[in-house]
């Protein structure tokens, strides 16, 4: 009698190899069209309009800036975090309440920077320029009330230097 049919011979190897490798193939299809449906769903959900940042125009050894200017613990935490571009002479400026030891760095920052230090008087008292997503930290010689974020090289490009004099700052609130 041939029991072939009622008890089947296991697979042979390849035959067992061809049906793992069609079980993971669909199981990664399943994968990779749940992850296709995520963007959908994400973009469906209410996006919480941006905190707006108030400006101020500076005036740096006589050179106009525009500046973003950030005066709160949180504005001043995510700086320029995550931006790619700032327009030409635009900066962010930020506002300490009192006169204090800083120190800068550029966690998730991907534009090049320079940054003044400037104390209470409104004199750079000097500066640093910071590579992209580094954790280096560049501080100011002294106390300071304000640091101005530039793109790199711009106060040597302006020959604004460690004396200059930034008018127009914001008072601390």
């Amino acid at each position: 009698m041939d029991c072939s049919r009622r008890n089947p011979a296991p697979p042979s190897p390849r035959r067992a190899s061809r049906a793992a490798e069609r079980r993971r193939l669909r199981a990664l299809s399943w994968a990779a069209l749940g992850l296709l449906a995520l963007p959908l769903d994400a973009r469906a959900a209410p996006v919480a309009p941006p905190e707006t940042i108030p400006t101020a125009t500076l005036h740096v050894a006589g050179h106009p800036v525009a500046a973003e200017v950030a005066a709160t613990p949180a504005q001043r935490e995510t700086g320029l975090m995550n931006r790619r571009e700032l327009a030409p002479g635009h900066g962010m400026l930020f506002v300490f309440r009192h006169d204090q030891d800083v120190c800068m760095w550029m966690k998730n920052t991907y534009l090049p920077l320079s940054v003044a230090f400037i104390d209470a008087q409104g004199r750079i008292r000097n500066l640093a320029d910071m590579q992209p997503l580094t954790l280096d930290t560049h501080c100011a010689s002294g106390a300071v009330r304000y640091a101005l974020e530039m793109p790199l090289g711009w106060f040597a490009a302006h020959q604004a230097g460690p004396g200059a004099l930034v008018q127009g700052l914001p008072r601390p609130r």
